[in-house]
């Protein structure tokens, strides 16, 4: 809250001017200054340097508000993903103002899920999209514009039949490729007013491990802690983004694989490792959504609701189309298996060794 900008907190577009003179832009700036020096910035009087600070204070302490809001806010509250069986579960759709967290194994679709959403996004209200635009932070190099557009002429063919609606949807895709930390970091920092310019509707970082798990050896001393506090201040930048517009924020991680085989000779075709989302469990709690997504076979993959406030575990099966993402069902009914928690974390995927040297353990 203290990180919004002084425009978007009543103050007259004139002042802001005045006050960004003095390096003061932000609630937080404001705030961090006496009486007298945002007086003598502002060319203001005390009494009304005091109404503009009491002001600033109100916008950004959090709102009294009841269980009974939230529960009837929920409902309006949720983004289709234009999968009937994975709505069902989460009550709804992806969860708008939180942070949802695709996890999984390099080829299970992360990327594609990300892009048919984005698609989603773009469709008018009555087709279940947003009618908004999309911020796509893409730290792989993995986005294809040639691929959405495929998804989108592939999934929704008849309102996508004209080349003028294939163009306005491309052109609310909005892409930055940032390929360090810091400039992620940066990204996210500058990203409220761009949220604005463009009316976007939905933040996806694809993915938030990459860059991280390439600038920081955990293995050296301190850079664990490092590591910590810059995933720390991007969650926290996105929570905060997800709750001030009211809108969901989407990411994807990878793996952290964990050998394991039976018997005490070497590994072979046949033994399996124990993978794990990336990050640790320091990241998992800034999470408020988890789908941990899998492979079954060369075909089938899954897709586990693995964490959620309001849904339970649940496995939905899933193949890659042309079209994007599609559930599996008999009938035309996509089916979906609930269970207790089965420890969340661990997910088995086979190993095939194409060497005879044991694989290193992923940081």
């Amino acid at each position: 809250m203290a990180s919004r900008m002084l425009k978007r907190a009543g103050i007259s577009p004139e002042l802001c001017e005045q006050l960004k003179r003095h390096k003061i832009e932000s609630c937080k700036d404001l705030l961090t200054h006496t009486a007298f020096e945002v007086m003598y910035a502002a060319g203001l009087s005390y009494q009304k340097t005091l109404g503009i600070l009491e002001t600033v204070s109100k916008v950004i302490a959090p709102p009294l508000t009841t269980a009974l809001e939230l529960w009837k806010h929920y409902s309006d509250s949720c983004f289709s993903t234009s999968l009937p069986a994975l709505d069902k579960v989460l009550r709804g759709g992806i969860p708008c103002g939180a942070i949802t967290e695709v996890t999984g194994p390099f080829g299970c679709g992360k990327t594609q899920l990300c892009m048919m959403l984005s698609v989603v996004t773009t469709l008018p209200k009555e087709l279940g999209g947003l009618d908004r635009s999309v911020i796509y932070i893409d730290t792989e190099s993995a986005f294809s514009a040639e691929r959405l557009v495929e998804i989108a002429q592939n999934r929704f063919p008849d309102y996508f039949s004209s080349q003028e609606k294939v163009l306005q949807m491309a052109g609310r895709v909005h892409i930055f490729r940032e390929m360090t930390c810091q400039d992620v970091l940066c990204r996210l920092e500058k990203l409220e007013e761009i949220l604005i310019s463009t009316r976007a509707g939905l933040i996806i970082l694809d993915s938030i491990a990459s860059v991280v798990r390439k600038e920081f050896d955990t293995t050296l001393p301190g850079n664990l802690i490092h590591r910590s506090k810059l995933l720390g201040q991007q969650a926290t930048t996105l929570k905060y983004l997800a709750h001030q517009f009211n809108i969901p924020v989407v990411l994807t991680n990878q793996i952290t694989t964990q050998i394991g085989h039976q018997g005490s000779g070497p590994l072979t075709e046949g033994d399996s490792g124990i993978v794990t989302a990336a990050l640790g469990n320091t990241w998992s709690h800034s999470v408020n959504t988890r789908f941990i997504v899998q492979y079954v076979d060369g075909l089938q993959r899954q897709l586990l609701v693995a964490k959620s406030p309001v849904a339970p575990f649940a496995v939905l099966n899933y193949t890659i189309q042309k079209e994007g993402i599609c559930m599996n069902g008999n009938d035309g009914e996509e089916t979906f298996y609930e269970g207790t928690d089965p420890s969340l974390q661990p997910i088995r995927e086979v190993l095939v060794l194409r060497t005879s040297a044991v694989p290193t353990l992923a940081t």
